[in-house]
Parts: C-alpha cells; sequence; structure tokens
C-alpha cells in the first residue's frame, strides 16, 4: 500500500486513484457539483485555493491544494522507489544465498 501525500498532511491510497485533473474546465466545476450533492466530495484544501481534483475508484472526489504536475511527480517518484518490504526481502534473498 503506498500512499499520496496531497497536501497539508492528507494522504490518499495511490492505487484508489483513478485520474488527477485541472479545476479549470466546466466538466471539472460539474463534477464537483455532483459529488457535493451526493455526499462524495472531500476538501483538503485548508481553505486555499483548489489546484486539482482527485477521482478515486469508489468515485469519490478529492479537492486539493496541490497542483496536478506536482502530484503526478509524486506518484512517479513512489512507483521507481521500492517498498521497503521488498528491499528487506531481497536483502535477506542476497545473505541466504552467500551462505
Amino acid at each position: 500500500m503506498q500512499l499520496l501525500n496531497i497536501g497539508y498532511g492528507n494522504t490518499v491510497m495511490v492505487e484508489r486513484v483513478v485520474a488527477v485533473i485541472n479545476t479549470g474546465s466546466s466538466p471539472a466545476r460539474k463534477l464537483k457539483e455532483l459529488a457535493k450533492n451526493a455526499e462524495r466530495l472531500i476538501d483538503v484544501t485548508e481553505g486555499r485555493r483548489t489546484r486539482s481534483i482527485i477521482i478515486t475508484d469508489s468515485n469519490h472526489v478529492i479537492l486539493s491544494s496541490v497542483q496536478p504536475d506536482t502530484l503526478a511527480q509524486r506518484v512517479a517518484a513512489l512507483q521507481t522507489v521500492p517498498h521497503l518490504a521488498e528491499a528487506r526481502e531481497a536483502t535477506r534473498l542476497e545473505a541466504d544465498g552467500e551462505r
């Protein structure tokens, strides 16, 4: 399970994210309004300007004050770093192989 920092100490599971979009388009505003009416809107902007909208596989819509490009870079960084458990397992296997 990898967690994506979406701002101000808030995280979301990377595996649950379907899309990260800009807020400037009319469809994005409509999506935000529909989620609010359906009580699926989560606002983690801490009162700051909404810069990205995160859509999850559970149809929740999360408002973040972090730029979409920044979130994309964070996801890419998470995918290149091996999991701690995987690194430990690889180290253990190497140690067992040397014996």
